[in-house]
Formats: structure tokens, sequence, C-alpha cells
């Protein structure tokens, strides 16, 4: 495994505003290698070998059609085989809300259905397989993780290897006086009648949503491989307090998180960046996408959308050409 700091393409707004813990500016390399060692040997003293599988289980419905909601969990599974390149990414069998018997409320604010996060994690942590080095659920149904709280998009834990994303907020009116996914009758937080979710909103699945969701999805992930909030350079991993704030973090990692990921699972460079680019590439002429009308009876068959991930093959391919030189 290579011992040095491998990444090629570091835009300019980037260099030189690695900080340190006092807040000064430093180009003082061996720092940098310093806090690697650190996550690097803090990872490995809990991490087992046999422990290399990513799962993912879907909760509910992720599309408006069942062959919608399959493909979806596929395009998500690739783009993390790739992103965590060397990993191997399986499917456990999708379950519905009922089945995790969580508890769930209607939002006072947005009155859009949720589910417990607490609970769900509690519900992977016992589906979690032998070889598996996380187990992540995802969702298009909001979370919240107490009762004080108005939401969160995911929740995960380190210890136990579990997360549990959502992605309803990323629909494109889910903040508008159209939403669909509205109540109209606030149910309670106890009840244990789930008939509550059938035929639930979900969102069209369009590139943006699903650039949204990796993005989520991965920056999950990575916390639950040991990465922190990023406060280095403009980074997946950086925090966010809002929509907003999430929609401007990029796909890319930075060198630094890049090298302690590169740390956990020794993978080549230039392949990973090659597997996401045929990931981006790998466009399926038979993929269904939701009609405009998210009919759940009637597919139309498009190629999958990855519209929105144009400008961040450009940068991959940049970095590619500095790497192959």
């Amino acid at each position: 495994m290579p011992r040095t700091l491998a990444y090629p393409c570091i835009e300019k707004t980037q260099i030189t505003k690695i900080q340190n813990e006092r807040g000064n500016i430093t180009t003082d390399t061996s720092e940098i290698q310093n806090i690697i060692r650190s996550y690097f040997e803090n990872l490995y003293s809990n991490k087992t070998e046999n422990q290399h599988s990513i799962y993912i289980l879907s909760i509910g419905s992720l599309g408006n059609t069942r062959v919608i909601s399959e493909e979806y969990v596929k395009w998500l599974k690739g783009y993390c085989e790739a992103f965590f390149y060397g990993l191997t990414v399986k499917l456990l069998e999708p379950v519905s809300v009922s089945a995790t018997r969580c508890s769930f409320t209607v939002n006072e604010h947005t009155r859009n259905l949720q589910i417990h996060a607490g609970h769900i994690l509690k519900f992977l942590k016992k589906k979690k397989p032998a070889d598996a080095f996380c187990v992540v659920g995802v969702t298009m149904i909001d979370l919240y993780p107490r009762d004080s709280w108005n939401f969160v998009f995911g929740q995960a834990s380190l210890t136990d290897g579990v997360g549990i994303f959502s992605f309803a907020r990323y629909g494109s009116d889910f903040y508008s006086s159209h939403y669909e996914g509205t109540v109209k009758k606030l149910q309670k937080k106890s009840s244990n009648d789930y008939s509550i979710f059938d035929n639930y909103f979900i969102p069209e699945i369009t590139s943006v949503l699903l650039l949204q969701s990796c993005k989520t999805l991965t920056h999950e992930i990575g916390h639950i491989f040991g990465l922190r909030h990023c406060q280095w350079l403009t980074c997946l991993m950086q925090g966010s307090n809002h929509l907003e704030e999430a929609d401007l973090r990029p796909l890319n990692l930075c060198p630094i998180c890049l090298r302690k990921l590169q740390c956990a699972i020794g993978f080549n460079i230039a392949e990973r960046y090659k597997a996401l680019v045929r990931w981006i590439d790998d466009v399926s002429a038979d993929t269904p996408r939701a009609t405009p009308k998210h009919s759940r009876e009637n597919n139309v068959y498009l190629p999958k959308p990855v519209e929105a991930f144009k400008e961040w093959k450009e940068w991959i391919l940049k970095c590619l050409a500095v790497l192959e030189k």
C-alpha cells in the first residue's frame, strides 16, 4: 500500500487551506500524515478481517413501482461498489415498515410521515450478517431521532456498524405547498396500525435525487468507517445543518479523507476513479423511471438518470489524466 498522500487534482481554492487544531494555516505534510496514521491505528484496533461487506436494506418502497424500487437500489449498490472500491456490496431482502416495529409519527410542521431512526438502527443490528462491515437501511420515508427533533437525514452507529438514511426530503416538491405526501389526519406515535404507510407518497427518481442519494449514502457510510466531519478542504465529509449546505458538498473526498479511506480499504486510486466513471457511463436502455404523475401501474423505460453527475465525471477524468501521465 502506498505510504504517500496520493491525490492528483486539487482545485486552487483548496490548496493551502488545510488547518491544524489551532486554526492556523499549515502546509506541514508530516502533520497530515500523523492524522492519517492515527486514523489507521484506531480503525484497525476494532476491525476484523472477515468483515468486508457492505449490506444495503430497503425499508418500504423506494420507487412508485416495484421494478423502479428494485432498479433504484441497484443503482445505489453499484455506486457504493465503485466508491468503496474493493469491498463487496450486497442487497438484503427489502422489508416493510411494519416489519421493523418502529415508532412513527406525522411531523407537526410539514405533516409528512416519519419513522423513528433509533428503532430502525436496533432492527438493523439484529439483521447484520457475520461478514458485514456495516448494514445500512435506505428509505423514502422521513426520519426523526426523538420527539423533540424536527427530522434527520440519517443516523449511524460506528460501534454497531449500522445506519439508516432517508431520501424523502430530496424530492423536488417536498417543501412546496403542493407536496403530495401531506397526511391529513394526525396519527398517534404509539399506534401499531401501519396501514398508514400503504401507498405512501414517493417522489420521482430524478437525476438530482439520485445524485443527492449517492452523496448522502456515501457520506454516512464514511462515518461508519470512522471518517469525521471534514474541516480541511472542500469534501464529501463536510458537515451540514440544512439541505442547502448538504447540496454544496461535492461527491468527492478531499486528499486527507481519500487517503484515510484508502488506508481502510486498500484500493488503487486510479482504478477506483475508473470504476466511478464506469458507473456513470453504464446506462441501461431498459431502466424504468417514474411517470410524471407517479403512476404505480405503468412503467416508462428511460436510461439511468445521470445528467447531474456530468460535472463530476469531467473532474474524475482530469484526475485520471494526471495519474496516467
